[in-house]
């Protein structure tokens, strides 16, 4: 679990480079929106330009409360936004879950842990909005299990690994909401066709326009 962000992994990827393969990036475009959940938690893949992540949490405890972020990853670096951004918990459920054997490896170490209003890490946040953006970073690795780049748009408001997964099998069950194509292919030719402008889903209503 590292330091409970994705950068160790990025650090480690850039020790040994990268290499240049033939074949093209395949890229999984969307063309029709999917949707799972509901007003209170959900989430939604929608047609989009390019990649991108919106996302809406809420928590009881003022240390979180509410944060709402959105990334265009065309414009925004993964590494540099999002990357670095820990896991979280709670100072009672973690030590819920040491009492009964459980998340033994879990510390301040790789986990921002919060306890009524107070980071109880030393070193504080990475980003003031740090819990918004892990649950972005999640997004994106549960998002790419489906094998491929994703050209379309994310939506979620609470959401979580369950959910996302969810909402991918949705989308797998709706052949014609996607299809997969080369990168070459993709960029120039593949931007979807949209009728109208998608309305503001219900199940988002950020407090940040």
């Amino acid at each position: 679990i590292m330091d409970g962000s994705s950068e160790p992994f990025i650090k480690l990827i850039d020790s040994v480079g990268r290499v240049k393969q033939e074949a093209p990036r395949r890229v999984l475009v969307i063309n029709d929106e999917i949707k799972v959940g509901d007003d209170n938690r959900g989430a939604i893949l929608r047609p989009h330009r390019s990649f991108k992540i919106r996302f809406d949490i809420e928590f009881k405890d003022p240390a979180i409360a509410r944060q709402y972020a959105k990334f265009d990853f065309n414009k925004v670096s993964f590494k540099d936004e999002i990357a670095r951004a820990r896991t979280f918990g709670f100072k009672d459920e973690v030590e819920a879950m040491h009492k009964a054997g459980l998340g033994r490896g879990g510390s301040l170490e790789n986990a921002i842990v919060v306890d009524n209003g107070k980071i109880l890490n030393t070193e504080g946040l990475r980003f003031n909005d740090e819990f918004v953006r892990h649950k972005v970073l999640d997004s994106v690795g549960d998002l790419f299990t489906v094998g491929a780049h994703i050209q379309g748009e994310f939506v979620g408001k609470k959401s979580g690994h369950h959910t996302n997964n969810e909402l991918l099998r949705a989308l797998m069950d709706n052949p014609t909401a996607w299809e997969l194509v080369p990168e070459e292919v993709n960029i120039l030719n593949k931007i979807p066709k949209i009728s109208k402008a998608p309305s503001q889903p219900e199940i988002l209503r950020p407090s940040i326009a």
